[in-house]
């Protein structure tokens, strides 16, 4: 959630989220939902990775500056792994190598 977000609470606006759709057997990114304020900001990063084919894992290894929105996409690749920054884990079939 937005809430998690260091750049959200200090713009203030924490109502949001970011949720990833990706192949299981393989990982690939199908899809990303981005809900909430400057999302617009953010789907370019989703959008590349799509059309590049890259798995969560290579999101999830991607650096990411903080305090930022970006983070978002980044928490959410790490979600998947159990293995969030800014939460406490929560249970998925997926794990980082």
């Amino acid at each position: 959630p937005w809430a998690a977000l260091g750049k959200a609470s200090i713009l203030g606006e924490t109502d949001g989220m970011v949720k990833i759709v990706a192949d299981e057997k393989y990982g690939e990114l199908l899809g990303v939902h981005i809900i909430g304020p400057h999302a617009t900001d953010l789907i370019a990063e989703a959008c590349v990775a799509l059309q590049c084919e890259a798995t969560v894992e290579e999101l999830f290894r991607t650096v990411h500056a903080h305090p930022t929105l970006p983070e978002g996409l980044m928490e959410a690749a790490h979600g998947v792994f159990e293995q969030p920054i800014h939460l406490p884990p929560q249970r998925s079939k997926r794990r980082a190598k």
